[in-house]
């Protein structure tokens, strides 16, 4: 059985990794932002070769297990928080926290609903599925990321799940730097900058794509 703390530092170091793959992945996609023929043929490239390279292949099964740890440690730990509430009645805790940080299970909840739908679109249909292959013999991902994209109704939901994901960001970076008890009080503000900044481009980075794409391809 884990203790508090550990399961703490659990959350903390599959939540830096996961915001560390966010920004390998959020660089990767950015070529979505190029003309299309470009976009068409260097993103499927990209995709080939995460696809066949053994060391991209070990980094997506400690991805996938992150994934599951930092949601099945983040569910016990706020199923823990709302036991433990009625010690926090009096203190005005409510007050001193924002409210997204009183909500980290809400937001992870709906990142964990938006991640399903999104690997069962993409990274299901790309390794099980039949997708064509582009002219240079690769499974064409790009043109399924289009055909996706140009459903208004998934556009809404990526938006709306990038919006989550920044808040779950900011205060997941802030925690995670605590935990880590990095946070020194000299540099509070860089910390918190630094966070909000890398958790706002990512967010609105991502949410971008799918807006780009679905006015480009229409």
């Amino acid at each position: 059985m884990l203790s508090t703390l550990s399961r703490k530092m659990l959350m903390c170091l599959t939540g830096l990794f996961l915001s560390f793959f966010l920004l390998i992945h959020f660089l990767g996609n950015l070529q979505l932002f190029l003309p299309q023929e470009q976009a068409h043929l260097q993103f499927n490239a990209y995709s080939h070769f995460l696809s066949g390279n053994i060391v991209i292949k070990v980094v997506s099964y400690v991805l996938y297990a992150s994934i599951v740890l930092h949601a099945v440690d983040g569910l016990i730990i706020t199923i823990k928080n709302r036991r433990s509430g009625r010690y926090y009645q009096s203190d005005r805790r409510n007050r001193a926290c924002k409210w997204y940080s009183r909500n980290m299970g809400i937001l992870g909840t709906l990142i964990l609903i938006f991640l399903v739908i999104h690997f069962q679109n993409f990274w299901y249909v790309y390794k099980f599925g039949t997708p064509p292959i582009d002219e240079n013999g690769n499974k064409n991902l790009y043109i399924l990321v289009v055909a996706v994209f140009k459903e208004w109704w998934y556009v809404i939901v990526y938006v709306l799940s990038m919006a989550a994901l920044c808040y779950h960001l900011i205060h997941g970076i802030h925690s995670a730097v605590r935990t880590l008890g990095a946070y020194h009080p000299k540099f509070v503000k860089w910390f918190k900058t630094v966070g909000i900044a890398y958790s706002v481009i990512i967010s609105v980075g991502f949410a971008l794509m799918p807006i780009y794409v679905f006015f480009t391809a229409n």
